[in-house]
């Protein structure tokens, strides 16, 4: 799973010429002579690394003859190479021919100009450097002097990539963005410096947020500032893609701009201009983690006609597509820049744990992964708990015991799931993804900003064995009335910090909700971000069907949805486990 991102100039010019070969490089020369208004053109593949079953290529065409607005470069290997992944250029293959046709925002050259587009290989022998090139269906040919690229000595491809490739684990040895905005509301706030200087995720969940306005950053600024937190390492920025067509369609508090149906202006006036800044050459030296609509697919799982908790939105966006639609673009798009790293929202045990929910899921995942010209290998993984509050691990009972012979899942608390906590969860849903198809070395990413659960009232060991229920709840950490509760949540507390690897199969823990920003507004408050008053945000409401009928355990006197709630932020330093 690795990739490099460089923009250069390099044109798709096709052409007519010499190929010479130096080392890894092989650099074709030539002008055109057939075709209409056909260009010259100049043409560098280079390996850039190399290892025993794999490699890395960087492709650069120059426009040496007349400027065009599109470009198509094809070739034909000689062994048994296969792409395995590509950046900037749409990239097929047929056997042993591969085609290259420009991305939306590279397909336009001048004379002299150039583009540049990379992918990844696999290969077994030998792997010559192809001798001829065509493009825009002009042949390059003439004498060639072939060169086998370098060879790496070890036989497994090495832990820390060459610069520029893709990190089978981005998290590991990267430093990760710290949001200088969330960090100065944090550092503010009593006790607030002693988790300041914590990573977290930038939310873009309205198209306003992507160029930031006179009193906030926008993704550039945050890119710009990244740079400056990176120094000569490597660091992680993480983005938060949430702005779908009838977002959130089974809650209100975080519903979005967008109408159902206006799917024409999530992929053009947010997702095309998101994916532009991120392909700018500037930030390719930046490892990009995306988390990628949350609380929008397993809606059209759970929350749709056929099943209790079912609501008319969700009906809606299961029958239009959009939110299938949405997410293949948006892995699309993004996941063809070489330094970005996909993560798919795939909610939390308390959500999906369940036999009808778990499976059916995973086959949504898949079939949004695969949607509007998308692959599996657009998804470098999937995230759990984001902005949630499932509790990391359960210490104190598992889902395999039983009290006077009644099973734990036969709990109030558990009733029936398969899973008692994020990491087990995590981890069954990560095998379960790829034995239909997601790549073997898949990771997953937990949002631990708020499920610490610690503070006084922490059980210390398990619960009575009086009653399944009295062993469940006396031992549980997670102190929400209702697995289903997700709004501003009294009692919880910071989990574990951001780290990288923690677990088999996790590729880090997160703080991808910034503490302290809110779920959703207590009561009505009027706003231009097309964010509603959701029930399970106001503490005197007495529930529904997705939380068990039972009270909803949020905080009183709340913002709304991403505006900073100094009560709640205060609420999670005193209850943080492990502990300040």
């Amino acid at each position: 799973m690795s990739r490099t991102s460089r923009t250069s100039r390099t044109a798709l010019l096709a052409a007519l010429g010499l190929i010479t070969a130096t080392g890894a490089t092989a650099t074709v020369l030539g002008t055109a002579t057939a075709g209409a208004a056909a260009p010259g053109c100049k043409v560098v593949y280079q390996v850039t690394n190399q290892w025993s079953t794999g490699f890395g290529t960087n492709v650069t065409v120059t426009n040496t003859g007349d400027p065009v607005s599109a470009w198509t470069l094809e070739w034909s290997y000689a062994g048994n190479q296969q792409v395995t992944q590509g950046w900037n250029a749409t990239i097929t293959q047929s056997g042993a021919a591969v085609t290259a046709k420009n991305a939306s925002y590279n397909g336009a050259l001048s004379t002299g100009g150039s583009t540049s587009f990379g992918f990844n290989g696999t290969y077994s022998g030998t792997n010559a450097v192809p001798a001829t090139f065509k493009l825009n269906g002009v042949v390059c040919n003439g004498a060639t002097e072939p060169t086998e690229p370098p060879t790496t000595p070890p036989t497994t491809p090495p832990t820390t990539p060459p610069p520029g490739t893709k990190a089978d684990n981005p998290y590991v040895g990267a430093k990760v963005y710290v949001n200088p905005e969330w960090s100065a509301k944090a550092a503010a706030e009593p006790g607030g410096t002693k988790i300041s200087n914590q990573p977290t995720g930038v939310w873009l969940d309205r198209i306003a947020a992507i160029n930031g306005s006179a009193t906030s950053m926008g993704l550039r600024a945050h890119l710009d500032e990244a740079l400056k937190q990176k120094g000569s390492g490597e660091l992680v920025v993480q983005l938060v893609v949430y702005n779908l067509p009838g977002r959130d369609c089974a809650a209100l508090a975080s519903n979005g701009e967008l109408g159902p149906t206006e799917i024409g202006r999530y992929k053009t006036e947010y997702i095309d201009p998101i994916a532009a800044i991120l392909a700018d050459p500037k930030y390719a030296s930046l490892r990009i983690a995306t988390t990628v609509e949350i609380d929008s697919l397993p809606n059209l799982v759970t929350n749709v006609s056929g099943r209790p908790t079912a609501t008319p939105n969700c009906d809606v966006m299961k029958a239009n597509g959009n939110y299938i639609t949405g997410v293949g673009y948006a892995l699309k798009k993004l996941g063809a820049i070489g330094n970005v790293y996909n993560y798919v929202d795939a909610g939390h045990h308390g959500w999906l744990g369940w036999d009808d929910n778990f499976g059916p899921s995973a086959e949504l995942f898949k079939q949004a992964a695969t949607a509007e010209g998308s692959t599996v290998s657009n998804v470098h993984g999937f995230i759990v708990n984001t902005a949630n509050y499932s509790a990391l691990k359960e210490d104190h009972f598992k889902i395999e015991d039983s009290v006077n012979g009644v099973s734990v899942r036969q709990s109030k608390w558990v009733d029936w799931n398969r899973y008692t906590d994020e990491l087990s969860y995590a981890q069954a849903m990560r095998a379960k993804l790829v034995s239909i198809g997601f790549d073997s070395k898949l990771g997953m990413l937990i949002d631990t900003s708020r499920n610490g659960w610690g503070g006084t009232q922490r059980p210390t060991g398990p619960g009575a064995l009086t009653s399944v229920d009295t062993y469940v709840n006396g031992g549980k950490y997670d102190r929400r009335i209702h697995l289903g509760n997700w709004c501003n949540q009294s009692g919880a507390g910071l989990g574990e910090r951001p780290q990288a690897a923690p677990a088999a199969g996790i590729d880090a823990y997160v703080w991808m909700k910034p503490p302290g920003e809110s779920d959703g507004a207590s009561k009505e408050i009027p706003n231009n971000e097309g964010k509603g008053f959701d029930r399970m945000c106001d503490p005197t409401y007495t529930g529904n069907a997705r939380n068990g009928n039972s009270m909803s355990g949020a905080l009183p006197d709340s913002p709304i949805a991403g505006q900073w709630f100094s009560a709640q932020f205060q609420e999670l330093l005193k209850n943080a486990h492990p502990a300040l």
